[in-house]
């Protein structure tokens, strides 16, 4: 890894309405996504791709089409993580934790299932927030650009579960 450690605290607030029915949780917004200001901001990144497949639609970079498409879908996002110290964007890197607090968003909506984009949000998720919220989190493969081995058909064929939900 290159780079330093730098201590980041979520620039993001986390999207959800008294609708949203499943919360997806990433890990922590990577560079791309805080330049981008909204998440999964990295173009390679391959969540919208995703949600375009899973839903039939095609979404621009847009925050607010982004949004909406979001909340209109009984989707709630946030990450597992508030604060850390990181290097760059690097999942691995990640120390001193701080979790998100989510409880907020799980009692202001009828959430009923929680999804950890990856394996990083997961091992959190587990740590911090299950014993508060007593929701298992589904852990599904990451949509990160560093997570290239999978091809998007797969990853949409695993994701297709946050539709049984809804």
């Amino acid at each position: 890894m290159k780079g330093e450690y730098q201590t980041i605290t979520h620039p993001l607030k986390p999207l959800y309405d008294k609708e949203s029915k499943i919360l997806i949780l990433g890990s922590f917004p990577s560079v791309k996504t805080r330049e981008y200001g909204f998440f999964y901001g990295h173009p390679q990144n391959r969540f919208w791709k995703i949600m375009e497949g899973l839903f039939g639609v095609e979404l621009s970079r847009d925050i607010e089409e982004r949004k909406q498409f979001i909340l209109s879908n009984h989707i709630a996002m946030y990450d597992s993580i508030y604060k850390c110290d990181i290097i760059g964007s690097s999942d691995a890197s990640i120390k001193n934790v701080i979790p998100s607090h989510l409880e907020e968003v799980v009692e202001a909506s009828e959430i009923n299932q929680v999804f950890l984009n990856g394996a990083t949000s997961y091992k959190y998720y587990k740590k911090f927030h299950y014993p508060k919220l007593g929701i298992k989190g589904v852990k599904l493969t990451s949509t990160s650009p560093a997570n290239a081995r999978y091809r998007l058909d797969d990853l949409i064929e695993e994701w297709k579960i946050i539709l049984d939900y809804l």
